[in-house]
């Protein structure tokens, strides 16, 4: 490959890397062609772009965004390196937990994540961001407890409305 070409393709990944919020990088390598297919497939089903990358270009292109500092997934870029790039945070983290359990070879494998600005590095790592919260969950979270309080008043005053009718009418007639 030339170098111009290389150049192209780190254009292309850092590019592709600007419009995700999220990416882990995994290892896929030992899959069967059915096993590729499904994971595929499961990407595609979960919102997930899954691109396998040499680790000398994912690291051009990571040094090229000068807005982040990924040089803690460096050390990750060794063997077969896939990225799954997701605007979801723990989307990947639940496909890879869930498909590696079906897998006969175990795969995908996490090596590093890049989650809410944060880097994980290490497959132990896998059930932490499992856990993590979406933006759109914590928003539903958040509004669920301001609506909690209100809820109760309203439902308060309804169980008590008739009771209170009654007292007020009681009232009224002496």
């Amino acid at each position: 490959m030339r170098k111009e070409e290389k150049g192209v393709i780190i254009d292309q990944i850092a590019e592709t890397l600007g419009q995700y919020d999220h990416f882990y990088i995994t290892d896929a390598a030992g899959l069967n062609a059915e096993d590729t297919a499904a994971l595929r497939r499961s990407c595609f089903d979960g919102g997930i772009k899954l691109m396998v990358v040499k680790n000398t270009l994912l690291k051009k292109a990571l040094e090229k965004n000068s807005e982040n500092d990924y040089s803690q997934l460096f050390d990750s870029l060794k063997g077969n390196s896939t990225i799954m790039l997701s605007k979801v945070g723990n989307a990947p983290a639940k496909l890879i937990k869930d498909f590696s359990k079906k897998s006969k070879s175990g795969k995908p494998e996490l090596k590093a994540a890049y989650v809410e600005q944060s880097v994980y590095v290490g497959a132990n790592e896998l059930d932490t961001l499992v856990a993590i919260k979406s933006k759109n969950e914590l928003i539903a979270d958040v509004i669920a407890l301001l609506q909690s309080p209100a809820k109760n008043v309203i439902s308060a005053l309804q169980s008590s409305g008739n009771t209170v009718t009654g007292v007020l009418k009681t009232l009224a007639d002496r």
